[in-house]
């Protein structure tokens, strides 16, 4: 397919695009200290630790109901609040699954985006016939490790600040060498290698923002607090209907526990086991070729 030529100032970059500015560790809006404290459990330490608090709970509930229980105490209209805190509990855990998946499902398609974006720099700074390009090549090589890292990277972790000023000196570089070919070559060639390292390092950006976002303190606030008031007021209905029931009560803490460790797990970036995986960075690392023959394996689209 023949190449189009075009003006001047279609290849021409204005301005550097390099979007990481200072060496802060700042993953946008900062988790308050609770939030933090609770990400760093763990999954199974978060868990262990919610159910024993529900469990706790619906005793308690249940103990004070004794202490009120009368002949009068055991009425209907009790069970059908406790039925709607129960599927208003249900509709808030839905929802707040959803939202965290969403969140997970954004990573996710952000880290494979980003690593077939990189791929693609690389094929054309290779093929854009300039001695600028092998350079550019280089520095992409240096650049897809550097967003290997910041994917694996932990959370809270002191190495995001010089993997954020390092990808911002190496984008520098890069648009730099950029400029000098597009100074001197106006074709379509030079102007597809500048749109395919800003949509690069704009996805860097997408996904260092996607990172940022985990899940807000008030939603966090709402899914522990609201099981615990449920089974507060689950116990405390049985108990005025003296009910001896401890094994369905078990159950239902069990099963809010995994919801809500879930939700948590999914919805925190850098923390839990529920990670998104790093691996479409490693396939197109793997693909770059050595040198200048060859063409890379592009990770999957």
């Amino acid at each position: 397919m023949p190449i189009r030529r075009r003006g001047p100032d279609r290849c021409r970059p204005a301005a550097s695009p390099a979007r990481f500015r200072g060496p802060t560790n700042s993953e946008g809006p900062v988790l308050t200290t609770v939030s933090i404290a609770v990400a760093s459990l763990g999954s199974l330490a978060f868990g262990a630790a919610l159910f024993v608090v529900l469990i706790a709970a619906f005793e308690g509930g249940r103990r004070t109901g004794l202490r009120r229980a009368s002949e009068e105490a055991a009425r209907e209209g009790g069970g059908v609040i406790i039925g709607s805190m129960l599927g208003l509990l249900g509709f808030v855990l839905a929802l707040t699954l959803s939202y965290a998946s969403a969140r997970f499902e954004e990573r996710r398609q952000g880290t494979l985006a980003e690593a077939n974006a990189i791929g693609t720099a690389w094929l054309r700074a290779m093929a854009v016939g300039h001695p600028k390009g092998p350079e550019i090549a280089a520095q992409i090589r240096e650049y897809a490790d550097l967003r290997l890292a910041f994917v694996q990277a932990e959370a809270r972790s002191p190495e995001l600040a010089e993997i954020n000023r390092r990808t911002a000196t190496l984008q520098t570089g890069i648009w730099r060498n950029l400029t000098v070919i597009t100074q001197e070559r106006t074709d379509a060639v030079a102007g597809y290698l500048m749109a395919s390292l800003n949509e690069a390092f704009d996805r860097a950006t997408a996904s260092r923002f996607g990172f940022a976002l985990g899940v807000p303190p008030q939603i966090l606030l709402l899914i522990t607090s609201m099981p615990t008031i449920a089974l507060a007021a689950l116990g405390f209905h049985l108990g005025l209907r003296r009910d001896t029931e401890r094994l369905l009560p078990a159950v239902l803490s069990l099963m809010l526990t995994a919801v809500v460790t879930l939700v948590l797990d999914l919805g925190a970036p850098r923390f839990g086991d529920l990670r998104p995986s790093a691996r479409a960075y490693e396939w197109t690392i793997g693909g770059f070729a050595p040198g200048p023959g060859g063409p890379p394996t592009q990770a999957p689209r």
